[in-house]
């Protein structure tokens, strides 16, 4: 609830006076309260669909069905072959919208999509007396608990559960096999027995039910993807491809994604930011085996109550481990990240172990504090992997990254921050460039946007006809970060080449040896503390792990995890692409302008937007908070208050060690942005008193470190 003060889609709970006002027909024993959502509905998807249909001739669209596609073919200059029975059409791209058959047409063009059908049941009742005496229509319930919804159907009933994973089934066979030729409106056979401890919840909640008759028992396939949420866009890998598929929840999304897709393919860019349904967010290690194994959980899971930080376990670990993977296991609480396991915090004797989830703090909060605390005053290592790494080499390498990024093109042997804009001037990625070679260039971005980064680049390439080569690197190279005051001190023991701050300045990236392993190292760190990153094959992980945590016993060297990152990198005022920045934002309301060249002579990619943009003036501005709370600390998603009204949202949070108190970022009317402006921060349904603040709350080691120079006395 603390989103929905912000979200446009109107929802707010209720009484349980109100929700028997609304719904009559409940037992009202065990309600407490309800979620209302008055925009609510149903409607009849098969009306829907010839409505869509008729439009879409009204404004020139020519419809040929039932037509089935043959194969696929890709030409050279990017259009497309469609061949059907009726002939060949010829497309510029081609949208995959083909429902249970999505599986099949990718296969056409070798990709496969992790899509499954699930068997779905709903049950229709007779005419119910009770029902039919009602004035007004009754609104669709969903019954967390019971694990079902249910709405008025004429003058009877509507209810379709969702069993347990153990009791759920999926046509699997379809994976294989394919859908069998001329499936269409037929349906499975159904199975009461499944589905009957839901059916007697929902008897309990609704006594009418108790009475009626069972007229139609529907049993039919919805496509499921791992998560359940739908996979919506342009695909990396095929130029031109595009899909929507893996709709889990049917034609009630036809509207919002048919504009989003249209506004996109027209626009050049997503009209708004939805990375979440990205297609690109799974990859060759989205398996079969993984795929039926998270669809079973996603089903199951399909009314549970969500948490913070939430993990799910099934179809885990996938076959993209990182070469630590089997020596931490044990020894951490792991976090999944596009299929990476990732170290999120470690275990001591005398913690709590294991996942607990909770909406407050919970067994990880005081470790998290502790490995905080290791990297401040000692030194720590932590697994990087799950980063996104592409190699771009060519004659026009330096070119088309100039045209890519907004920031300058870093010089050999230096990296920078860098942003790709959008037509729109919004932030499409951030990724640390280096320059290695000449023209040679290692870009890397966070394990969630790796295809997502990829595919514009490649985009890019294709359209701008540069005379570059690019090779994802992903999974066969590893990354170490070390990190903290001593952090030099231990990697000195181990190389020849001098690690001084005079001769390996901060933002500098060269190839030297570690204990005879070969790494590029990159002075950089997002915990904002004295470190590197390093890059190495993915098999010497182990021995450079073991090397450098030998090299730091003197020290007191030890593990952290991304927990503990982000509650540094927050402290340092660092932003996170996907929470402060992302398709909804421009730079320079993010924060960004120091990355933003906006005088370059290179016309980069939404240059000219935000020269209209900066001419405009700002309307928010992201701003830095403080927060007075007890046990409880902010995600990102939650509203935030002033004078009783809702005036924004946080992007991310943590607890900051070092102030002892929540910190978050959140966007706010630029009036408002001002340090010193006292707003409130909705959390669990209570608003807690917020400041806006100078940022950062801990200056970096690099800042801190140029102060010194200077003769100040840098306050930490």
């Amino acid at each position: 609830m603390t989103r929905a003060g912000w979200h446009p889609t109107e929802q707010y709970l209720i009484t349980p006076e109100k929700v028997q006002e609304l719904f009559p027909l409940l037992n009202m024993d065990t309600v407490l309260a309800g979620l209302y959502n008055p925009g609510d509905g149903h409607i009849d998807p098969y009306s829907l669909t010839m409505a869509l249909a008729a439009g879409a001739r009204k404004y020139g669209a020519q419809l040929n069905y039932p037509v089935q596609v043959t194969n696929l073919n890709s030409r050279s200059d990017g259009t497309w072959e469609v061949k059907t029975p009726l002939g060949i059409i010829q497309a510029k791209r081609i949208v995959n919208t083909a429902g249970f058959w999505a599986r099949d047409i990718g296969k056409m063009i070798g990709l496969q999509h992790p899509l499954i059908p699930v068997h779905h049941q709903y049950v229709v009742t007779s005419t119910i007396p009770e029902v039919k005496a009602l004035k007004t229509e009754l609104p669709v319930i969903r019954d967390l608990e019971g694990s079902y919804y249910l709405r008025q159907e004429r003058d009877g009933l509507l209810f379709g559960p969702y069993e347990s994973e153990e009791k759920m089934k999926l046509q699997d066979s379809w994976i294989t096999n394919g859908v069998p030729p001329g499936f269409g409106k037929e349906l499975f056979e159904s199975d009461l027995d499944r589905i009957m401890e839901h059916i007697e919840a929902a008897m309990e909640m609704v006594p009418a039910l108790k009475k009626a008759d069972i007229v139609n028992t529907i049993a039919g396939p919805i496509t499921y993807s791992p998560d359940i949420l739908p996979m919506v866009g342009p695909h990396q890998g095929v130029r031109n491809y595009w899909v929507a598929i893996g709709f889990g929840y049917g034609i009630i999304h036809a509207g919002g994604i048919g504009k989003y897709l249209s506004d996109w393919i027209l626009e050049g860019e997503p009209p708004f930011d939805l990375i979440e349904l990205d297609p690109n967010r799974y990859g060759k290690w989205t398996t079969i085996e993984y795929t039926a194994a998270k669809a079973r959980e996603s089903y199951g899971f399909n009314n549970i109550v969500g948490y913070p930080k939430e993990e799910r376990f099934a179809g885990r670990p996938t076959e993209r481990t990182s070469g630590l993977y089997d020596l931490l296991k044990s020894k951490c609480s792991m976090g999944f990240h596009a299929g990476w396991e990732q170290p999120h915090w470690f275990y001591k004797p005398g913690d709590e172990t294991g996942y607990k989830p909770s909406f407050r703090r919970t067994n990880w909060f005081d470790p998290v504090g502790r490995e905080y605390k290791q990297v401040m005053e000692k030194v720590g290592v932590i697994d990087l992997s799950p980063f996104g790494k592409f190699k771009v080499k060519g004659t026009d390498s330096v070119k088309l990254l100039d045209h890519l990024f907004a920031n300058v093109v870093p010089k050999v042997g230096s990296t920078n921050i860098s942003h790709m804009l959008t037509p729109r001037g919004k932030v499409y990625a951030e990724l640390t460039v280096s320059q290695l070679y000449p023209r040679e260039f290692m870009l890397v971005t966070g394990s969630g946007s790796e295809l997502h980064d990829l595919r514009w680049i490649e985009d890019k390439v294709m359209t701008g006809g540069y005379k570059v080569e690019i090779e994802n690197m992903t999974d066969e190279v590893g990354v170490l970060g070390v990190a903290g005051p001593y952090a030099r001190q231990v990697l000195q023991k181990l190389t020849n080449e001098d690690l001084s701050d005079g001769s390996f300045k901060f933002l500098q990236s060269r190839h030297l040896k570690l204990s005879d392993i070969a790494v590029t190292a990159i002075r950089i760190s997002y915990t904002g503390e004295l470190g590197w990153e390093l890059y190495h094959r993915k098999e010497d992980s182990v021995a450079l792990y073991g090397a450098i945590m030998e090299a730091g016993q003197k020290e007191g060297i030890d593990n952290f995890g991304t927990y503990a990152l982000n509650a540094l990198r927050l402290e340092k005022g660092f932003r996170a692409w996907g929470a402060e920045m992302n398709c909804d934002t421009n730079p320079l309301e993010a924060g960004l302008e120091y990355f933003v060249k906006i005088n370059k002579p290179a016309d980069f990619t939404g240059k000219q937007a935000l020269k209209q943009i900066k001419e405009n003036g700002l309307k928010r501005r992201l701003v830095y908070l403080i927060l007075e709370t007890d046990n409880v600390d902010p995600e990102g998603n939650e509203s935030v208050w002033h004078n009783g009204k809702v005036i924004g949202n946080t992007t991310s949070g943590s607890f900051s060690y070092s102030a002892q108190q929540s910190l978050a970022f959140a966007y706010v009317p630029t009036e408002l942005s001002k340090v010193g402006q006292k707003l409130e921060v909705e959390l669990l349904g209570k608003n807690y008193p917020a400041t806006v603040i100078q940022e950062p709350l801990v200056l970096t080691e690099p800042t801190r470190m140029r102060l010194q120079r200077k003769g100040e006395s840098p306050q930490i």
